[in-house]
């Protein structure tokens, strides 16, 4: 996913982003498995017509999906920003340099 997680930007997702790896990625296999499920009772909602389950099954797969995306995210910027270590994933804007380019070159 080439954007920005939105999810992130919530300071439910930095702290999520913040917990130790070993932790982020037995979350990560619980939302897969979360969104694999959910895409299935997606499908058999709108199969019976069921509009409005539809819609939030798909919801329920496409957070749990951006969730994962999110804790299997390539390198935590560790940018210093107002005296702490960002940690969002680089190429995500962090909460007080979003000015910097964090895109272009290592964390300073």
């Amino acid at each position: 996913m080439g954007y920005i997680n939105p999810l992130l930007d919530l300071p439910a997702g930095r702290a999520l982003m913040a917990l130790p790896a070993e932790d982020r990625k037995r979350i990560e296999a619980v939302m897969r498995e979360l969104r694999a499920e959910a895409a299935v009772n997606a499908e058999t909602a709108y199969r019976r017509h069921k509009g409005p389950m539809y819609a939030y099954w798909r919801a329920v797969s496409t957070y749990a999906r951006h969730l994962a995306h999110a804790l299997s995210a390539a390198p935590i910027c560790g940018r210093n920003s107002g005296g702490v270590a960002c940690t969002l994933p680089k190429g995500h804007r962090c909460p007080d340099c979003s000015s910097v380019g964090i895109d272009a070159g290592d964390p300073s």
